[in-house]
């Protein structure tokens, strides 16, 4: 299968867990606590199921690494390619009815995403890229709607002289972080949810999102693809690439950037 052909199966698998998380958002929900004390709902495993079917029927020779099957010990071998999927990236912001969760798909080939969907259905906004092309884009895609919206591609943007934009984690900020930022001539810095950080840079909205805490592989790999797709770039903080695969699914810190090299100087 094409990666045009398959990336357009991840973008249904998405459009699809999306209609199942936000009906068990309007209809209510218990939260329960993983062994990692992390939470979980409904949506989270109603969504996953969604996905792990919908690839096993465009894709079943290529593994699948999902974060709750993983939760469970269920996480198969892989090989130079395989699925990381988080069916609910964002549990803290459905718990607290915040919108900006999602649901992310991507495919790993040779330790680098090149396809991957980021789905936020309770904002209608859903991205997607295609790093072999390279092709990205955005819709306002509604979970109600049977039918596909329409696509605007997005690219990445050169950052402004006023200073950057950067996007920072609502739930995760960290000293770290904010020490990393005092190096720059920041503009504007916006709290965002979920792997929209990715996609804000990604369409040109923001400029930087330097992320100096933990994440697992299938939080940021969808992101990444999207961004890598419209022009970006994901380090580490040394400047070597960002790869997958990892002992344990675990990322350590990383950088994510728009315009390659047009950042401003450090100060």
């Amino acid at each position: 299968m094409s990666g045009s052909k398959l990336l357009e199966n991840m973008v249904s698998a998405a459009i699809e867990a999306g209609r199942a998380i936000c009906a068990v958002y309007r209809s209510g929900f218990e939260v329960q606590t993983k062994q990692d004390h992390s939470p979980v709902t409904a949506a989270d495993h109603a969504a996953e199921a969604i996905i792990l079917a919908r690839l096993a029927e465009v894709a079943p020779a290529i593994p699948v690494v999902a974060e709750e099957q993983a939760a469970a010990g269920r996480i198969p071998e892989t090989g130079t390619s395989f699925f990381l999927v988080d069916p609910l990236d964002g549990t803290k912001e459905f718990i607290q009815r915040r919108g900006d969760f999602t649901v992310n798909i991507a495919l790993v080939r040779d330790g680098l995403p090149v396809l991957g969907v980021v789905y936020a259905p309770a904002r209608n906004r859903l991205f997607a890229g295609d790093v072999t092309a390279p092709s990205a884009f955005r819709s306002e895609q509604s979970p109600d709607d049977v039918q596909q919206a329409g696509r605007v591609p997005i690219h990445v943007r050169q950052p402004p002289a006023s200073g950057l934009t950067v996007v920072a984690s609502r739930s995760h900020r960290t000293p770290e972080t904010d020490e990393y930022l005092a190096r720059f001539s920041v503009a504007e810095l916006v709290s965002v949810g979920s792997s929209l950080k990715f996609c804000l840079v990604a369409e040109g909205a923001a400029d930087l999102y330097p992320r100096m805490g933990p994440t697992m592989e299938w939080d940021t790999a969808a992101g990444h693809a999207v961004l890598a797709a419209a022009g970006g770039s994901v380090v580490n903080p040394d400047g070597t690439p960002f790869r997958y695969g990892k002992p344990g699914f675990r990322n350590s810190y990383f950088i994510a950037a728009g315009h390659p090299g047009a950042l401003p100087r450090v100060a």
